[in-house]
Parts: C-alpha cells; sequence; structure tokens
C-alpha cells in the first residue's frame, strides 16, 4: 500500500530545503568560529545558537517528510565559503543567506499551493514567519553594525556590539506584532 502524501517535486523541494537549513547552519558554524577567533565571545555565542536554531530547522523539514510518508535524502553539504573580511562583512553574508533562504521557503509555499497540498502549505507557514523573523533580526544586526562604525568599527565599538549580543535575545520582533500601545 502507498503511503507517501507528497508529490515527487514537493518530495524533492522539500528535501533540497532541509540541505539548504543544514548548509546555514554550516555557515553559522564557520562565521561563529571565525568571529570567536577574533576574541569576541558574545557574536560567537549568538551565531552558534542561530546554527543550532538551522539544523533544528532541518529535523523539522525532516520529520515532516517522514510523517507525510514520503523517502528523507540526505545529502552533501557545500561547504560555507570563504571566511568573513570583518564583522561587518559577516552580518551582510548573514542577511544574504537569510533573503535566499526566504525565496527557497516561498518556491516551497508557491509549488504546495499550486499543487494544493494544503498540510504542506500550511507547515510551510511556520517557517514563512520564521524566515520573517531571522531577515528582521540580520537587519537589525546589519543596524547594530553600521552604529558601530560599519567595515571601520573600532575596537571599542565593537566590544559593546559583542557585549550587546551576549545578551541579545534569538528572537526579533515583527512588524505584524507591533501596536500602538507596543511599537
Amino acid at each position: 500500500m502507498e503511503t507517501n502524501r507528497l508529490s515527487n517535486k514537493l518530495a524533492k523541494a522539500l528535501n533540497n530545503q532541509m540541505t539548504n537549513e543544514a548548509h546555514n547552519a554550516q555557515i553559522f558554524l564557520a562565521y561563529a568560529s571565525w568571529i570567536s577567533d577574533k576574541g569576541y565571545e558574545g557574536i560567537a555565542n549568538f551565531l552558534f545558537r542561530h546554527a543550532n536554531e538551522e539544523r533544528n530547522h532541518m529535523m523539522k523539514i525532516l520529520e515532516y517528510i517522514l510523517k507525510r510518508g514520503a523517502k528523507v535524502t540526505i545529502a552533501a553539504i557545500p561547504a560555507p565559503g570563504p571566511d568573513p573580511v570583518s564583522i561587518n562583512d559577516c552580518f551582510e553574508k548573514i542577511f544574504k543567506s537569510e533573503v535566499e533562504n526566504t525565496a527557497n521557503i516561498y518556491n516551497i509555499v508557491n509549488l504546495s499551493m499550486a499543487e494544493k497540498d494544503w498540510a504542506t502549505w500550511n507547515f510551510m507557514q511556520w517557517f514563512v514567519k520564521e524566515q520573517t523573523e531571522e531577515e528582521t533580526l540580520a537587519l537589525d544586526l546589519l543596524a547594530k553594525i553600521k552604529v558601530a562604525g560599519g567595515a571601520n568599527a573600532k575596537a571599542d565599538a565593537l566590544y559593546t556590539l559583542d557585549k550587546d549580543l551576549a545578551d541579545t535575545p534569538d528572537d526579533a520582533k515583527l512588524a505584524q506584532d507591533v501596536t500602538v500601545d507596543n511599537p
């Protein structure tokens, strides 16, 4: 008896996204390791936490594929690429990676809508919200480094940023959650 409830296209797209989430985790690990080597443990800790979050996203997709009766395909993870040249470059690369990830998520949402696979469409809504949060967080990081001096940030500003990120929550405040009473 056939128990698979995902089309071949959706199963492939979800498996690709699972690999993409693993790749993003590797990027965060690489950047966290690079920045830790520079002595910025607060920023490194923040990035290490986000590497773990990306792995959790990967597992969420893996579990969904299994629960829909489809085959999980474990693929090789691409290397994270070259180290950033500065903390500013690191945050710019993180933002770019998040925007690319959002596009991938939207493609799966569009495919699930076209196929009228409402279970997958519903499942992916969590990722849509998560990506909104991740992009907002990346933009917040870029804003902080800009205030610190951007690519020309001095050691004292980076020290303050490092201390700030050590205590920064992993979640960003989303526009849809803002009210007049809670801006």
